[in-house]
Order: structure tokens, then sequence, then C-alpha cells
């Protein structure tokens, strides 16, 4: 089998810079360009070189040859989010829809592969744990080129007068496999310079995927699960995923009921011994690119909102003016004690949001670590909360493979198959190509 080749929409915006640096090639006209180029959108079309095109495509004269494009959006809604200019290989395409363009690179699975790795972490960890995330990412990307059901007919939302529950996934990419930035995978083309040791981890594990059952699984992986892993369920549509569960992140296999709000709140406020339980700047500095290494506590966290501020940004992230905010109550919790429905208790109004996301979403300005939180109120001479504080756990979704936690495995010696094998039990690996 051929290696596949995927789509990955890299921006949307109502107009392109681009730089071939070397020459590309328009599909269509069969004219050559090199150098710097610009498109814009015009009713739904595409303005380029002074003509209107339904779509441009440029395909590399040669497979070495690349192109940049400018003012790329990283971390988009991320407390780290900004702007980059990028420089990618292989085909360029441009699509119109509505009043913008995207912009999307098709290229080699594996070429793709060496850059999410190198976008991921800083390229420079254990091969082991390297082969890894190798694994995972190429068993993500082509369950999601291979998934005949599409994304966007999936619900993703339970509304109800008094709650909403909103998960969010890959819906919305219709036009290209997956996307660019955190809400897929990581990719920024070969401007995140790579390593041999890169290179050789998906040399290495070339084909490589894993299976469930006969169908490729759909591995999932955060920054830092917090010492438990979640479901798959708790996060996303209530799916079972065998290989996506609750898991201990260390040797010691106890798993504590963190559904529980006395268990979730001792765990929490706790430090227990797990693999992502880390401050060896050596093992983070391989995880974590130099944005990511703004968040200096992920583990456990701490972040404290005066009542006013959390009111105003409870009212602007929902659209709901809850007055004065009484209480955050937990309604429910999963595995790893993230909260899958919290009830906010207002002066003027109540409501209930879920899943995590949402949760994240709505008590931050970009997004909390994480779900997994227990709230301590001081209340004013009137019984209104006059402050909230809510200490956290872990750094993301949780869902199957911990990268920091994994990283922790590899510098102590535990092989590629054995960090798969962690966290995601049941699975194979099998060769696809």
């Amino acid at each position: 089998m051929e290696t596949p080749l995927v789509n990955v929409g890299i921006l949307t915006e109502k107009a392109v810079d681009f730089v071939f640096n070397e020459e590309y090639v328009h599909t269509e006209s069969g004219n050559a360009f090199i150098g710097e180029q610009k498109a814009s959108c015009l009713n739904d079309r595409i303005v380029f070189n002074g003509k209107l095109y339904d779509g441009l495509s440029f395909e590399p004269s040669s497979r070495t040859a690349s192109f940049d494009l400018k003012e790329v959006a990283i971390g988009i809604d991320f407390h780290w989010q900004r702007k980059e200019d990028q420089r990618f290989r292989g085909t360029l395409n441009i699509v119109a829809r509505g009043d913008k363009i995207i912009a999307i690179n098709r290229v080699d699975v594996e070429e793709y592969l060496t850059s999410v790795i190198s976008s991921e972490m800083s390229a420079t960890a254990s091969t082991e744990f390297l082969k890894a995330h190798a694994v995972i990412s190429r068993s993500w990307l082509l369950s999601r080129i291979y998934t005949t059901e599409h994304l966007s007919d999936r619900q993703t939302a339970c509304r109800t007068d008094d709650e909403l529950v909103r998960w969010y996934d890959h819906e919305d990419h219709d036009m290209f496999d997956v996307c660019a930035d955190d809400h897929c995978q990581r990719y920024q083309g070969i401007t995140r310079a790579s390593t041999q040791l890169v290179a050789e981890a998906t040399g290495l594990t070339r084909g490589e995927i894993l299976v469930n059952n006969g169908a490729i699984c759909d591995t999932r992986f955060s920054k830092c699960c917090g010492g438990i892993t979640e479901r798959f369920e708790n996060v996303w549509e209530p799916t079972l995923h065998s290989y996506l569960t609750a898991l201990r992140d260390s040797p010691d296999t106890n798993l504590p009921d963190l559904t529980t709000e006395a268990e979730a709140a001792r765990w929490i406020c706790s430090s227990p011994e797990s693999f992502c339980n880390t401050n060896d700047k050596g093992i983070l500095s391989q995880v974590l690119n130099n944005y990511d290494r703004e968040t200096t506590d992920f583990f456990r966290w701490k972040v404290w909102y005066p009542q006013e501020q959390l009111s105003r940004l409870i009212c602007r992230k929902s659209g709901i003016d809850f007055g004065g905010i009484i209480d955050l109550i937990p309604l429910r919790r999963g595995s790893s004690g993230r909260i899958e429905k919290l009830k906010i208790l207002g002066t003027r109004f109540t409501y209930t949001i879920g899943k995590e996301l949402e949760i994240r979403r709505t008590l931050s300005e970009s997004h909390l670590y994480s779900s997994a939180f227990v709230v301590e109120k001081e209340a004013d001479e009137g019984g209104l909360p006059k402050s909230f504080t809510l200490t956290g756990a872990g750094w993301g979704h949780g869902v199957g493979l911990c990268q920091i936690g994994a990283a922790v495995m590899g510098a102590r010696g535990y092989g590629y198959r054995q960090i798969l094998a962690h966290y995601y039990p049941g699975a194979e690996i099998e060769k696809k190509y």
C-alpha cells in the first residue's frame, strides 16, 4: 500500500499572503510561480493574479520545494494564542468558503507526522516516547481519513430550558481531513526544526497503527491527565471505547472513585505519585515547546476570581446574565475527577452546562487547564461569595495518552510498546503500509 496523503487546513482568512520559495505550478493554467503571492475572497470566489477562480491548486516542481504562509494563528482560543509565519512542503490548495478562503496543505502522511511530533513537543524527547507518539498520531489521523461516517452527522449537543451539554470534536472540518492547531493535532510544517531523532522515530514505526477489534483506534491524547485518565464517553459522544478508559498513571493500579465529591476533592487537593507528576525541567523541556512552558503549573493548579470578574466572565462567555454568582456546583464527574456537568447558580438565573470543554471555556478568558477542579468560596457579609478559588488537576481533556506521563515513562526506560499498552489497554500494534 502506498503512503496515504492528508489534507490539512492551515488557516482561514479573508486574504492569504504566501511565498513560493521554489517553483510551484498552477494546475489549471500550467503557469509557474515563484516568490510573494496573494489571494483574497470575492463573492465566494478567489481573486488571484487579477483573475477569479473557484479554487486554486499549486503543485511543487520538486519534492523539496516549499511555500510559506504568513500570519498563521496558533494556539487558537488558548492563553498562548499568537501568529507566526510557517513553511510547508507538498501541495497548496486554496478554497473559498463564504467571505473567507481556506489554505490547505496536501502532504504525505509520514512527512505530516514528522511535523506533528516536532510541533507537539520540542523534538528532543526519548526515542521510545517519540516512537509511541508517532504511532498514536498516525493512528488518530488514519482513523479520521478512513472513517466512512461523516462526523458532521453526529449529535454534538443536548439542550433543554435549564441545561446545555455540548461537546466539541472535528465536526466542522468538512473541507479537509484535519486542522493544523490544538483542535486536532499541532502541525506547523517544517517551521519547527526537526531532528534526526524524530525522523528515526517515524521511520522505525513507519505504517504502524493501533487497532482494536479490527478498527483503527481513535488515539486521543492530552498534555497531562493529572494522575488518572478520563473515559472517552465523558468528554465526547456517549460511545464506549474500551481502550480509552480510566487508569492510574503510575505503576500502582489502585483506582480511587473520583466520581464522588469527597474522593475527587481529596485527590485534586493532594499530590499523588504519578508519571505526570514531575518538575524535572529536562523532561519538561523535551515535551513542551517554548510557548507551552509559559504554563508552569499543570499537574495541580489554582485560579482565583473576585465576584465581579467571575460574573462578568460567565455572562460574556455563556451569553446568560446570571447576576451575582452564588455557587458553582459539580453535578457529575468523570473517572479523572473532571466535571462533566456543572450547575451555575446565580442571583438571577440558574443553568447547567457541560461537557468538560464547555465548562473550561465558560470559566476562563481562554480555557481552564481542565475541568477537574474543586471550588472554594469566600463569603461577604451579605452571604454572596466575594471570591471563588478553583483548585484543579491536569492539563487538557485527560483521555488516552498523557504526554507528560509518557515522556517520564520513556525517560525511565519503558519501551514504546509498553507506553502504548499502558495508555491504550487492549489495543494492538498493526502495520498498515
